[in-house]
């Protein structure tokens, strides 16, 4: 099966096309727009994948020396996300579903990234297993059964882990996104600077709460001063980064030896991040547990996970009408 994917759902406009579990192409272009805004503008997105999607999927076609009619079915993301960004992205799935008289894969962004992880070589494991889904949108620890059947065992009472990256960053003056700029400043640091509150959250144990934690660098930057502020750059971008690494550990962890899990897989573009790979790695081969990471070009938002969760769908003959529309908070739900 030949599965061309499109992804929309922020500032990431990207195709890709799947062969099987071979990529044949995953193409993303990065609106650096947003950079002097220091986030994402909607509308600005919006225009930019009206622009990009049609030369990104000609490329795509190019790179694979195919045309539209070898494409057996059409994967795009439905939600979450930012609603125009979607819209742009689903309406032109379906013109092409519509005119190829193809099958239309309506895909949850979320459960892309999981899925992301079975893109990679050594994708040994199978479900179930346990996921720790960690972006700018979204901090879960999800039980995985099986593809649509999940379970949310600790989620983020405010900001996603990949939002307190990026807001931190901003009060630093490193421009967006965040997280890439801070995890290659913290390289040589110091992670004992500074000690940021690890927040524990009284409803349960296993949710996480990152705002206390983007205040307190808040605080911290604006008593102390820009000056002090830029000559201990890295040593503050090791100790706030150490932080989130120790929370995002203490409770994933904690949910996995509660639930007896073996196997435990990392989703989300935080899990590109370089100590969150080198702690989680060893605290998993300290307790037995078995840790998988996807390649860093699936972490963050892309096509190719888009389209290998259609070739999911389509393995249980599940397909999506043409008049499906776009959900702005989708949750990660069961079929």
């Amino acid at each position: 099966m030949i599965v061309l994917g499109i992804e929309t759902s922020c500032d990431e406009t990207s195709v890709a096309i799947l062969k099987d579990n071979d990529v044949l192409a995953n193409l993303i272009s990065s609106q650096l727009l947003h950079q002097e805004y220091g986030g994402v503008v909607p509308e600005f997105a919006s225009r930019e994948h009206m622009r990009l999607l049609p030369r990104l999927t000609q490329k795509a076609l190019d790179q694979t020396s195919l045309r539209l009619n070898n494409i057996d079915a059409i994967a795009v993301t439905r939600g979450p996300g930012l609603m125009g960004a979607l819209l742009v992205g689903l309406s032109f799935a379906k013109g092409l579903s519509y005119a190829l008289n193809k099958p239309l894969l309506a895909v949850n962004h979320i459960e892309g990234h999981i899925i992301a992880n079975f893109l990679s070589r050594d994708a040994e494991f199978n479900f179930p297993f346990l996921c720790l889904l960690v972006s700018g949108g979204h901090t879960q620890i999800v039980y995985v059964k099986d593809f649509g059947d999940y379970d949310i065992l600790g989620r983020s009472v405010d900001d996603a882990a990949g939002e307190a990256f990026d807001k931190a960053a901003r009060i630093l003056g490193l421009g967006y996104p965040g997280g890439p700029a801070i995890d290659e400043l913290s390289r040589g640091g110091d992670p004992t600077f500074h000690y940021f509150p690890r927040a524990k959250v009284k409803s349960s144990k296993s949710d996480f709460s990152f705002s206390g934690l983007k205040t307190s660098i808040l605080y911290l930057v604006k008593k102390k001063g820009r000056k002090w502020t830029e000559e201990h750059l890295s040593d503050l971008c090791t100790s706030y980064q150490e932080a989130i690494v120790d929370i995002l550990k203490t409770n994933t962890f904690l949910v996995a030896r509660e639930n007896n899990v073996d196997t435990l897989v990392l989703a989300g573009g935080v899990a590109a991040n370089s100590r969150l790979r080198y702690v989680f790695s060893k605290e998993a081969k300290n307790l037995g547990i078995r840790v998988f990471f996807p390649s860093s070009e699936y972490c963050t938002d892309n096509a190719a996970m888009i389209a290998r969760t259609g070739l999911e769908m389509l393995k249980r003959k599940i397909t999506s009408p043409l008049n499906i529309s776009a959900v702005p908070n989708l949750p990660l739900s069961h079929f």
